[in-house]
């Protein structure tokens, strides 16, 4: 028999001191307690005007930033926040054309409360500003989506972000290997897609 399976078996069977064995509790080591919209703003400065424009395919530009800071002092709970700032123009800027005007500003925290439990200290900061944001991004996304739909322009998609090489890039850029929280350079997207 294996060793697997005898250690198994020696778990489920009653014991000879005569009752079953019960295992430890495994807890995982990334719980995610809840998540929430800290702070949405969403202006559109050109209205009703921008709205005339058809058809009105906005030339958008994300910028994207993670944060983390510990909720609960003496408590390995974290705070992670997706900031996420969103602006939109009538067209992209081309030379000899009119400057383009301002569609949409759009400004969103998304955060979720981490429990970090048996975790060890190095791979705190890769769980904090990597794999806590690779959870909460769809949320995000779909809020952002929501949003810019509901406010009468096509909604904007992000694409996938890889996390881990945002972290990588933000030590590189820094020179060391501590957490800091600043921005990313801007991404842009381009024209939103259609509904």
């Amino acid at each position: 028999m294996s060793d697997t399976l005898a250690s198994a078996i020696a778990q489920t069977m009653p014991s000879l001191g005569g009752g079953p064995t019960t295992p430890e509790p495994v807890l995982p080591p990334l719980v995610l307690s809840t998540q929430y919209v800290r702070d949405l703003s969403f202006r559109v400065p050109g209205a009703p005007g921008v709205y005339a424009m058809q058809p009105l395919q906005p030339h958008v530009t994300v910028q994207l930033d993670v944060q983390a800071r510990q909720a609960q002092e003496n408590h390995p709970v974290f705070e992670v926040a997706l900031l996420i700032k969103c602006s939109a123009t009538t067209h992209r800027p081309a030379e000899g054309q009119e400057p383009p005007q301002t569609a949409f500003l759009l400004e969103l925290a998304y955060c979720g409360i981490f429990t970090l439990q048996n975790v060890m200290q190095a791979a705190v900061e890769p769980l904090l500003l990597a794999e806590c944001p690779r959870l909460l991004f769809p949320f995000a996304r779909s809020v952002l989506a929501d949003i810019t739909r509901e406010a009468g322009f096509p909604p904007v998609m992000l694409q996938p972000i890889d996390f881990v090489a945002m972290l990588q890039t933000r030590k590189l850029a820094q020179g060391t290997t501590a957490p800091a929280p600043d921005s990313q350079p801007e991404q842009d997207t381009g024209a939103a897609a259609p509904s």
